[in-house]
């Protein structure tokens, strides 16, 4: 529990820097940058705070340069595994022992470093692994110096939730650490929510196994260095690289998962929760399962919306980050009496967009994160170009001779159930139905029920009545809602992430109602002057 001698103020979010031209921030970004393409970093395990090296590797790459190696990854299999297992179980007390104030001052220690001296360490290996733009990489780290922040505070805030004495009694919450060890498995797209989903719960209390994606490790590796040299107690993380049938196989199965912390595809998560419901009667606990999973994420433009912010919402919704990111624009929806106009601005904004080399900052679009990502883009651009109800007005091509890219592709679709206007695509692919105007309710009833994925969502109008009216039909399509502003950008504090349906379980990452899903509370009453009768005074006969 906090001690009030030791209360932290609500924090503040990290400041995104700007890498402008002739500045210091860009040139030393440059410079690691130059320094990491130039590297192979042996990636090793991390069991019980011991680096350990296996037999089985992969092979780390930039997805805009694919033949460039920048990591080899040792991987992580049965014997490995049962190792984390029993490295985490063994750094469970002493680590639910440590009182809060210090277990708080290893994260909070951590996101000064981040922010600070190990800033530019982190940006390039996102840009690098991930292919990521200098200013997505830098809002990605901004993050996650800022989930730690925010972690921190909202377990003190959950502490400080105390229950009503009577007189003579003192009623009392100790919020404890899950009884076993957090599952925790991290996306390419995000290395703050790499960061996050082991951390989390290790802010509460809990030992972690977490794995990372094999196309983010490197910028996880260096996360998982820098919380040891702040002083993270060996085994409380542990680092196993592995794969997915093998984490299944050996840790989620395990009678002492105690909880599972992921963001990934829907498909995953459902088939984790459909084998922890199967095997229910074998765990010590019932596991708490927390998932942030697929989207199909919409912008819905009224006829009063104005033109130029809306474009600008869809282009960058849509296509920064290559549509990698979980809130990213993947369907649109334009009423006829706009859409010419709408039109012309989108052709117009999307040739003006430089895809290539992350490393060149005029670059607004890298590659796509590897060969199965664009393969996945490549059957809807074909598909599409092969069917009577598709017109391109943008885009429609793709090149793999040296990195996985794909054109930003903006696809007119005349069904708004076609194929790319429902399903997840997670590449640079904008579907757009365009409405009758006068079928306003009937369309947003499409939007509603079309896909089943409810995580991000934006409307543009200036007719206040229709945004009452959008806003209230949209309710259930999204977890995070936007009035004339993008479907992405979400920030820790602000806008706490998280959609329902198939999109996860909204616990809503960075805030409270993450973080109390790893504790588990335990009351305690104590009577000052307890009682020594046992009868009653009713049951006096006068």
């Amino acid at each position: 529990m906090p001690n009030a001698y030791f209360t932290i103020q609500r924090p503040s979010n990290d400041a995104f820097r700007g890498y402008l031209p002739g500045s210091q921030e860009r040139a030393s970004l440059k410079a690691e940058l130059a320094r990491q393409s130039q590297t192979v970093v042996k990636i090793p395990l991390i069991i019980g705070g011991k680096e350990i090296y296996t037999n089985t590797t992969i092979s780390v790459t930039m997805p805009h340069d694919h033949q460039h190696v920048i990591a080899e990854c040792c991987m992580a299999g049965e014997k490995e595994l049962r190792m984390a297992i029993d490295a985490a179980l063994a750094a469970k007390n002493d680590w639910e022992e440590m009182p809060w104030e210090h277990r708080s001052a290893i994260f909070l220690k951590a996101a000064e470093s981040i922010t600070g001296f190990y800033r530019d360490t982190l940006n390039a290996a996102t840009m690098l692994g991930q292919s990521k733009t200098a200013y997505q990489a830098e809002i990605d780290i901004a993050e996650l110096a800022d989930f730690l922040r925010f972690g921190v505070w909202s377990a003190q805030e959950i502490f400080r939730d105390q229950p009503a004495s009577s007189a003579g009694v003192w009623n009392r919450q100790d919020y404890r650490p899950l009884d076993g060890f957090i599952c925790a498995i991290s996306p390419f797209n995000f290395t703050s929510i790499g960061g996050n989903l082991p951390t989390a719960p290790a802010i509460v209390g809990n030992v972690a196994l977490w794995k990372p994606s094999r196309t983010a490790v490197l910028s996880n590796y260096y996360y998982m260095k820098l919380l040891m040299d702040c002083g993270l107690p060996a085994g409380v993380i542990n680092f196993v690289p592995c794969s997915g049938s093998d984490m299944s196989r050996y840790v989620i199965s395990h009678p002492k998962m105690a909880g599972f912390h992921f963001t990934g595809s829907t498909g995953v998560f459902q088939s984790v929760w459909k084998q922890v419901g199967e095997n229910i009667a074998s765990y010590a606990n019932y596991p708490r399962l927390v998932g942030e999973t697929g989207g199909k994420d919409f912008i819905f433009a009224h006829n009063t919306a104005d033109i130029e912010p809306l474009v600008a919402g869809i282009v960058r919704g849509a296509f920064e980050y290559q549509g990698q990111k979980c809130s990213a624009c993947s369907r649109a929806f334009i009423p006829a009496s706009i859409w010419p106009q709408v039109k012309t601005r989108l052709q117009e904004q999307t040739a003006s967009l430089k895809v290539g080399d992350v490393q060149e900052f005029d670059t607004f679009m890298g590659a796509v994160i590897d060969k199965a990502s664009f393969e996945t883009c490549k059957g809807y651009i074909d598909r599409a170009h092969a069917s009577d109800s598709c017109e391109f007005i943008a885009g429609g091509t793709y090149d793999d001779s040296k990195g996985w890219f794909i054109a930003p592709t903006i696809i007119r679709c005349l069904d708004p159930h076609y194929e790319s206007m429902v399903q997840e695509i997670f590449g640079p692919i904008v579907s757009i139905y365009v409405y009758d105007d006068a079928a306003l309710d009937e369309t947003l009833a499409i939007c509603d029920t079309a896909s089943p994925y409810a995580l991000t969502g934006a409307i543009f109008a200036q007719d206040r009545q229709a945004i009452v009216k959008m806003e209230k039909a949209l309710r259930h399509a999204a977890g995070n809602f936007y009035i004339n502003d993008k479907c992405t950008g979400a920030v820790v504090g602000q806008q706490p992430f998280g959609g329902a349906r198939a999109s996860g379980t909204n616990d809503k990452a960075g805030t409270s109602l993450n973080i109390i899903r790893w504790v588990s509370a335990h009351t305690v009453k104590e009577s000052f002057c307890p009682s020594s009768a046992v009868a009653y005074p009713y049951m006096a006969e006068k």
